[in-house]
């Protein structure tokens, strides 16, 4: 299996299934309300011209996380997505 990376290393149109948050209090309160969860499937749908924040696909929702946080979800299995998101 591929090695484990980041949520914010994901380029748009990539996906990955989150393995860890290795983040704490609110934030990682708010992450786990929104479905950001273990084993859930990622999908990185657009990025600011500065690369942050990103915008994620999370459960048919999108989400846009600054790199002070998705830098501490821990992501495998980064695979290019088919298609329009």
């Amino acid at each position: 299996m591929a090695s484990p990376l980041s949520l914010y290393h994901l380029a748009p149109g990539e996906s990955a299934i989150i393995k860890n948050l290795y983040c704490s209090g609110s934030i990682r309160r708010r992450l786990l309300d929104i479905g950001m969860t273990v084993f859930t499937k990622v999908i990185c749908v657009g990025a600011a011209p500065t690369g942050d924040p990103k915008a994620f696909l999370i459960r048919g929702a999108v989400i846009a996380l600054r790199k002070e946080d998705s830098i501490n979800i821990l992501v495998e299995g980064k695979e290019k997505v088919n298609g329009s998101c």
